[in-house]
């Protein structure tokens, strides 16, 4: 985290209501597919962050409102719409708004708590039945006619319904596809959907043949996972 002095304000941003926003500097990393169908990855900055959203600028590839990018700060990443584009000038080039996604929790949630919590209590209404955890868990995905190769890849967060995969080119929504992964040594396989489809950053994939009792035999099994990692970052960090 850089030494920047941060300050906070109520500011009107995106969807002209006053919240509480952190006035900051801070370097981030964006990625995804621009306006002109090219997949890009480039550093930038990050400005009047919240949970919910940011201001980027010195963004120097082209994109335009609804396209979805990815942002990582730190190691954390989220998902991003894109809301507006201002042209900002050689210095900051282009300016662009954004908004996090239904279910992403922001990168920058260490120098947003109040708001971080303000957004949880929001989406609880819409929570999910199985919080997904972001851990790399192995996947293999196929295809029911067998005729396309399958992938085999990381699903970037998991739980019992669903999982979503970081890929710059998602399959498309509705299509079906197999899951295959292990849980220690026993295999699962498990039919799928593509519920969400986002060009250059990823998509989400439904479980739709999973029971209830495997459903909540794989939640426990990520959640178990995702502690023993924060365990062990913790004392990594504290042997540093």
């Amino acid at each position: 985290m850089i030494g920047l002095p941060l300050r906070y304000s109520s500011v009107y941003f995106m969807e002209n209501r006053p919240e509480s926003r952190v006035e900051a500097d801070i370097p981030v990393r964006i990625w995804g597919m621009d306006s002109d169908g090219r997949p890009f990855f480039q550093t930038a900055s990050a400005g009047n962050i919240s949970s919910d959203g940011a201001l980027l600028s010195r963004v120097s590839h082209p994109l335009q409102p609804g396209d979805i990018i990815g942002v990582q700060y730190g190691d954390k990443k989220a998902r991003f719409r894109v809301v507006w584009v201002v042209d900002a000038g050689m210095v900051r080039k282009n300016e662009v708004g954004v908004q996090i996604l239904e279910h992403q929790q922001s990168p920058w949630g260490d120098l947003t708590q109040a708001q971080q919590r303000s957004a949880t209590a929001h989406r609880g209404q819409n929570k999910r039945k199985f919080l997904r955890h972001k851990v790399l868990f192995p996947i293999e995905i196929g295809f029911p006619d067998a005729r396309r190769a399958h992938m085999q890849t990381n699903a970037t967060d998991i739980g019992g319904r669903g999982c979503y995969v970081e890929t710059l080119l998602p399959l498309s929504i509705g299509t079906e596809v197999v899951i295959i992964f292990w849980m220690d040594s026993e295999k699962t396989t498990t039919t799928g959907s593509v519920r969400a489809s986002d060009p250059g950053v990823g998509m989400g994939i439904e479980f739709t043949a999973l029971d209830s009792t495997v459903q909540q035999r794989l939640q426990e099994f990520v959640e178990k996972l995702d502690t023993g990692l924060g365990a062990a970052k913790g004392a990594s960090n504290k042997d540093a």
